[in-house]
């Protein structure tokens, strides 16, 4: 399994223990979790424990990175179960487009290092940042349907996207 990725502007490796404190920055914050799984994290326990499940998933059903800038982890973004992706970065990159070059990188290598023919994502239909940058990446909408995800007490609904392998241009 790659175990990195270097983008122009990131790196994008494999996620270790000692990733807790960076990525609790990023799970506590309100705004990175509003559409996220889960609420946000008070205690840096629970970002370990997120943590530790992230580093102990199977290679086979997973493919997951931190998202590393200047030496201090931002986000993630890969498959936590294969061939869904996901992502979340941290609010103070916003808006540059390093979500865009993570997960650009992401999807090139899911589709060559693991020869996946389809890559799917659920996004909240209210995150409409996530919806267009996963269309510039070439998803599209494959459904929908109403309270999928039930975080704190708050029911959500989902969007459901797909993005096919690209041919190549030989025509295989």
């Amino acid at each position: 399994m790659t175990a990195e990725i270097l983008t122009e502007r990131l790196r994008l490796r494999r996620a270790r223990p000692e990733d807790a404190a960076d990525l609790h920055a990023v799970f506590r914050e309100p705004r990175a979790m509003r559409y996220w799984s889960t609420p946000p994290h008070a205690e840096l326990s629970e970002t370990e424990r997120w943590l530790d499940s992230m580093i102990s998933a199977d290679p086979q059903a997973s493919d997951d990175f931190v998202i590393e800038r200047e030496g201090v982890v931002i986000g993630k973004a890969g498959a936590w179960r294969l061939p869904e992706i996901g992502f979340i970065l941290h609010p103070s990159f916003w808006g540059q487009g390093l979500a865009n070059e993570a997960l650009s990188a992401v999807v090139a290598h899911l589709f060559t290092d693991r020869g996946l023919d389809r890559l799917t994502a659920d996004v909240d239909p209210r995150n409409q940042a996530s919806l267009r940058l996963l269309a510039r990446l070439g998803f599209v909408e494959t459904g929908r349907a109403e309270r999928t995800w039930r975080v704190g007490e708050e029911w959500c609904d989902s969007v459901y996207l797909a993005l096919d392998r690209p041919r190549s241009a030989t025509g295989e």
